[in-house]
């Protein structure tokens, strides 16, 4: 079983995506409009330019979103980040907190070498987490 976060963004999911590639050196392997979609003619033309889903990869993650329909109730969850590296954790959680804000700053757990929790400029909850193995 496999778990892909999926965010719903209202407008802002094109430039949230591209961020997100940066941040996680990750690639867009899927992007499609409303416009785009074989069912564009049903939408409304002021939803042709909003993203209909947006897939990034990253060797070992998916991460999955789209701008919903217009005028509706968001619930923007929470994503949990897995990071084997100390200093890679740190990269990500500052690329990710990069005009947005920090919950919890980057540290020592006693569960992990790293964790830290922030709401990024695209008002998404993430937690970064490099987890200690067990007796560490």
């Amino acid at each position: 079983m496999q778990f892909i976060p999926y965010l719903d963004f209202d407008g802002q999911a094109r430039e949230a995506f591209d961020f997100y590639a940066k941040a996680f050196n990750g690639k867009i392997t899927m992007r499609m409009t409303y416009g785009e979609s074989p069912m564009a003619a049903q939408m409304p033309p002021e939803t042709h330019g909003r993203v209909m889903h947006s897939q990034l990869e990253t060797p070992h993650s998916i991460l999955m979103g789209a701008d919903g329909p217009p005028h509706t109730t968001r619930s923007t969850g929470c994503v949990n980040i897995s990071v084997d590296d100390p200093a890679e954790a740190e990269r990500v959680f500052q690329a990710l907190s990069e005009g947005g804000e920090v919950g919890m700053p980057i540290g020592e757990t006693f569960w992990a070498h790293r964790f830290g929790m922030l709401t990024d400029r695209y008002g998404k909850a993430w937690m970064v987490n490099c987890l200690k193995t067990p007796g560490q």
